[in-house]
């Protein structure tokens, strides 16, 4: 069964840094189709923007490939409203989406920043992830 999921930004950085770790593997499944990734222009923007800082080493040409990656196989969500407070409003985006997206499909929000976000069961770390795609974490 498919699983869909909002992939944090933090989650593309550790995979581009380090392609065979975990974060890694979980990107590859959404460029692959085995996880359908949930976006929106907001998400997207910070996508690329963050990639982009000088901070990090990565090269346009990857940069590229995996924005549109991503973009081809994601699905597109309107941010739902929500009421909790976020203590990053940079993550606020990732949190609404994911809430929006649950309405009508099993989806996660896949970071490496659990304690940003509000303790649910959905939101996972990327080895979670892999666990729950059934997974062996070998890497």
């Amino acid at each position: 069964m498919k699983k869909y999921a909002v992939i944090d930004t933090n989650v593309l950085v550790s995979a581009l840094l380090r392609w065979d770790s975990i974060p890694g593997k979980v990107v590859e499944h959404a460029l692959v189709g085995k996880i359908t990734p949930i976006l929106n222009e907001k998400i997207i923007a910070e996508y690329d923007e963050v990639l982009r800082r000088k901070k990090f080493p990565f090269k346009e040409n990857d940069i590229q490939i995996l924005i549109e990656g991503i973009k081809k196989r994601g699905v597109t969500f309107n941010p739902a409203a929500i009421d909790e407070s976020l203590p990053h409003t940079s993550d606020i985006v990732f949190y609404a989406v994911t809430m929006e997206a649950r309405s009508s499909e099993d989806a996660y929000l896949v970071t490496d920043n659990i304690k940003h976000f509000p303790l649910k069961p959905f939101i996972v770390t990327p080895r979670e992830m892999l666990a729950i795609l059934g997974n062996s974490i070998e890497i």
